[in-house]
């Protein structure tokens, strides 16, 4: 079962690569979009077969490859990757949905359905050398979606991403072998390492190069600075993969790679994770504030919730796990939503400036629906109740303030800057006289509505019941915070102080 869901989509980019471009008009896309609902299909059919009630494990696999080097082909799925596997294959549909026709098809679907099978190769792997190659590989697939399809900067843009990936690559590479020679084990499998800790010593020094891996992918401040140019350049649909997957492989990593494998070293450098955690929410947010370019705004946005993430894993309280798992999914939604409204604000008006742009919630010749669609978006990112994103940010904070309380009241700040830089960029563009820029827009699509209506429903759905996700991350969080010695166990379920926070003021 796992195995199909990297194997699907690579044989989706082999087949779709073999066609000839002048095959037919609209092949490749109608294939790409098969195999995307297949991809779907299936990672969403894990849901019916994974129980939810153990924490270990699930579904695992495993084949001998280069055993002489220790690599192994291990795959496997617990609460951690179970919901961002679920989310790779909606986000995936979604893009190749949104791209409509694009130059040089037989190319570009395929180097997606690559991706795809990349990003769900590195969440499923559970050994460190297949991590690793499939970690390198999606750098590949995206270097040439950036450099081929993106805006008139993208060469620079899809450089610097090279350059800083594969860097990242480096560092994580150099950390795992570190971690399987030190270890008595002598292995690159995770459950092998994580039952041979290391002395405080070594883990410490093995996290430093783990860690800034991680950090350049997130990313985190001040390693961040290839994330907007890629986003600004990047076509609308990459932005969405890229936003909404790419940066979750390394949060992804905070939890697998840090806190699992390296928990005592972890727990020495909490404090100042947590600090590192606040630069980033206010130096995300603060930079957002003076955006011009709604596409740069939403990806210095993205740069805040990320310290979200980095906050909660410092903490590694059960509830600040749980919610920074969810964070990745709200995370995900919320950011491929906001990009898909901006590329259609973009591909209707020609302008992402927010200094050109205004009135475009009129109901008759502006864009209703987009507008309305990016309202319900920024209000969830900002954390309004009853969204997906509160239910997160929630979790984070309250998980997170009985070990660093101060650090978790200042990343609260970022919610209110959140709200204001969002606030400011709806005022501009939506609402007032429609604008000059705007007065002779092309009718939206289908293809623009209906993935960004989808992405909200979802929204909204897991805001009100976060029940529906968080029954599938609960036990593995709560099985790593055990692991990890924690001295605060939750006293009741997370859903449920969810629940009664939603549902009762006493709360």
């Amino acid at each position: 079962m796992l195995s199909l869901l990297i194997g699907i989509p690579l044989l989706g980019s082999i087949l779709i690569g073999l066609i000839p471009e002048q095959a037919g008009k609209g092949l490749h896309r109608a294939l790409a979009l098969g195999f995307g609902w297949v991809l779907f299909g299936l990672s969403a059919g894990l849901l019916l077969i994974f129980d939810p009630h153990l924490g270990s494990l699930q579904l695992a696999e495993r084949m001998a490859w280069i055993p002489q080097l220790g690599l192994v082909y291990e795959v496997g799925v617990d609460g951690i990757s179970l919901p961002l596997v679920v989310m790779t294959g909606l986000l995936v549909l979604m893009a190749i949905w949104a791209s409509g026709q694009v130059e040089r098809p037989r190319l570009y679907y395929s180097l997606v359905l690559m991706l795809a099978a990349a990003v769900a190769g590195a969440f499923l792997a559970q050994n460190l050398l297949l991590f690793f190659l499939f970690y390198e590989v999606e750098l590949i697939p995206l270097y040439l979606l950036i450099a081929i399809w993106g805006g008139p900067q993208r060469t620079y843009a899809a450089t610097k991403f090279l350059i800083y990936t594969a860097l990242s690559g480096i560092l994580l590479l150099v950390g795992f072998f570190g971690l399987s020679w030190l270890s008595d084990a002598h292995s690159f499998t995770y459950t092998v390492l994580q039952a041979h800790p290391l002395p405080l010593v070594q883990q410490t020094l093995l996290l430093i190069p783990i860690l800034l891996g991680l950090a350049i992918k997130i990313p985190l401040v001040p390693f961040h600075t290839w994330l907007p140019d890629a986003h600004v350049e990047a076509s609308t649909p990459i932005s969405v993969l890229l936003a909404g997957l790419l940066l979750k492989l390394g949060t992804y990593g905070l939890l697998r790679f840090g806190l699992q494998l390296l928990p005592d070293a972890w727990q020495q450098a909490g404090p100042w994770l947590a600090g590192w955690a606040v630069v980033n929410v206010l130096y995300g947010s603060l930079n957002a504030l003076v955006q011009q370019d709604m596409k740069k705004l939403v990806a210095y946005s993205s740069i805040a919730h990320m310290g979200y993430i980095l906050l909660a894993v410092a903490a590694a309280t059960p509830l600040s796990l749980v919610g920074s798992v969810f964070q990745m999914v709200s995370h995900g939604l919320i950011s491929a939503l906001l990009f898909l409204l901006v590329g259609a604000v973009y591909t209707n008006t020609g302008t992402r400036d927010l200094r050109l742009l205004q009135g475009l919630l009129n109901p008759e010749r502006g864009l209703p629906l987009i507008g309305s669609l990016m309202v319900l978006g920024v209000m969830a990112s900002g954390g309004t109740p009853g969204m997906v994103g509160f239910i997160a940010e929630f979790a984070i904070f309250r998980g997170s303030f009985p070990a660093f309380p101060l650090q978790t009241l200042l990343c609260m700040m970022g919610t209110g800057l959140t709200a204001a830089y969002f606030l400011l960029m709806v005022n501009r563009a939506f609402f007032g006289r429609l604008s000059e820029v705007a007065t002779a827009m092309s009718r939206q699509q289908v293809r623009e509505r209906l993935p960004a209506a989808v992405l909200a429903t979802l929204v909204v759905v897991l805001g009100l019941q976060p029940a529906w996700a968080t029954q599938w991350i609960e036990p593995t969080t709560a099985d790593l915070a055990k692991s990890v010695a924690l001295s605060a166990p939750a006293t009741e379920g997370v859903v449920g102080k969810l629940t009664c926070f939603m549902a009762c003021d006493s709360s």
